[in-house]
């Protein structure tokens, strides 16, 4: 039942993933993620839905993480890409998220959505069946060229930003501090997380080895 454990913790911690991209996209003109940047600067145009892209660039660089390292590849790295933009277009068609009243309940909202994509980052981690895309090519190029994790993603996602900008994607402030409040918040939600799963998985290997 270990993979049960396991599972569950990184679909519902995918989630409430999704959940958070939602709740800062309502109020994007604070600024959202590079990573949502780019696709909203690609769903403003040409089109499809967020969901669609947020979809279509994990499989790319699914692809290419493919290509230089494998290891970092599983079923839990497509259906991050999968779950994830199913349902920021599935929470987006509900409408039932807050919506932007252009006052300071904004940076409310906005600070619930980074808090909750902050924690349920490290829930879906800490399950460990697979690097999300974008983790996954950051990891993979890191190690291709022997380069620091910290420096691959802060070019990454410069890179990133500067292309959903170009394309009139949502950049303001909140974009530039979103690491510093979502990366701690991480970090602490994914070792509790990984703590907890262990644990949860040593009982019931225990009450498997007391039932033979």
């Amino acid at each position: 039942m270990n993979y049960v454990i396991r599972w569950t913790f990184f679909i519902v911690g995918l989630i409430f993933f999704s959940l958070g991209i939602s709740v800062t996209i309502n109020v994007q003109h604070l600024g959202v993620h590079p990573w949502d940047v780019l696709s909203v600067g690609l769903f403003e145009k040409i089109g499809l839905s967020i969901g669609t892209w947020n979809i279509l660039i994990g499989m790319m660089l699914i692809i290419v993480t493919w290509v230089l390292d494998k290891s970092y590849i599983k079923l839990g790295t497509f259906l991050n890409a999968f779950i994830v933009g199913s349902f920021v277009d599935l929470f987006l068609w509900l409408d039932f998220l807050p919506k932007a009243t252009h006052t300071w309940i904004d940076m409310i909202t906005m600070l619930v959505g980074i808090v909750l994509m902050g924690i349920a980052g490290g829930v879906y981690n800490a399950a460990r069946v697979g690097s999300g895309p974008r983790d996954g090519f950051m990891l993979s190029v890191s190690e291709k060229l022997g380069a620091p994790i910290r420096r691959v993603r802060i070019i990454t996602e410069s890179s990133v930003l500067v292309g959903g900008l170009l394309l009139g994607g949502p950049v303001f402030v909140f974009t530039f501090i979103f690491t510093f409040i979502q990366s701690p918040l991480f970090q602490y939600a994914y070792l509790h997380f990984v703590r907890l799963i262990d644990r949860l998985s040593a009982e019931e290997n225990l009450i498997k080895s007391k039932a033979r």
